[in-house]
């Protein structure tokens, strides 16, 4: 029987346990009560409470301006909703960079204020301290490395990162220090599908892909981009599953024409 068939609750022992049977993670985004409803009663294994509300939900260009309190907001109203699946937070912008005590006590209003399970941070050896520091009040860590939005002014592009040798040396060496530190997964994001392999391959933790390859052992999407609620976002690695921004304005516009025309409510739609 598959993790997804269980009514089991994921935890990462469970995605430890997919990993060495080879069963592929599957991860999206949640941001409110009702989307994690469906997404959790659809089976998926791991719903990330990401900073890219800042996006999707808040309309910024990036996920910069989100803050601690909003991202608590959000990460609560997951929860409320999840029965099954891991859910893990995204620590935002300047809330772990610089300052371990202060990313310290950020993981732990996250923890204390939504219950989820476990949160999740950008960077290697730059974050190691804050990272050394959250786990070691025994709270889950998720890594995140490869493009990292959170440093986008710092890198100044979206591109694909880790091309050069250099810089997959340094991912390889960083997601090795992070498996050694305690972290239970760590996501790549838009690296060279090869070099994901041999992340993959090198690491005993599950590493989640976000163009990264087939050969990591999970994918994460944004819902919104899944669901093609968000148009503007096209990038190589994005498969949209649906159209819904077509049939959410073709909705609309026939509830707009049946007010208009008087047809909404009829006689059965009324008290």
């Amino acid at each position: 029987m598959s993790v997804q068939s269980e009514m089991k609750k994921v935890t990462t022992r469970t995605l430890s346990e997919m990993k060495q049977r080879g069963e592929k993670i599957a991860m999206l985004t949640s941001y409110d009560y009702s989307m994690a409803s469906l997404v959790d009663e659809a089976g998926i294994d791991v719903v990330l409470v990401g900073d890219s509300a800042s996006n999707v939900m808040a309309g910024h260009e990036t996920t910069l301006p989100i803050t601690l309190d909003q991202m608590i907001y959000h990460g609560a109203s997951v929860v409320r909703a999840v029965k099954r699946a891991l859910v893990v937070v995204d620590l935002p912008f300047g809330t772990y960079q610089g300052n371990s005590r202060e990313a310290l006590v950020s993981a732990i209003r996250i923890m204390k204020e939504t219950a989820a399970d476990a949160v999740k941070l950008e960077g290697g050896s730059e974050v190691i301290e804050s990272v050394n520091r959250i786990l070691s009040a025994g709270i889950p860590v998720m890594g995140h490395l490869g493009l990292m939005p959170q440093s986008i002014h710092k890198f100044g592009t979206y591109s694909v990162r880790a091309k050069q040798e250099s810089e997959a040396q340094k991912l390889l060496s960083d997601s090795q220090l992070l498996e050694d530190a305690g972290c239970f997964a760590v996501v790549l994001e838009k690296i060279p599908s090869i070099l994901g392999k041999k992340v993959a391959g090198q690491l005993k933790i599950p590493v989640i892909g976000i163009g990264a390859g087939p050969e990591v052992d999970g994918q994460v999407l944004v819902i919104h981009d899944m669901l093609g609620i968000t148009q503007q976002f096209s990038p190589r690695f994005l498969r949209r599953y649906h159209n819904l921004a077509v049939e959410i304005k073709d909705a609309v516009g026939s509830y707009i024409n049946d007010v208009k025309s008087k047809d909404f409510p009829n006689d059965k739609e009324q008290y």
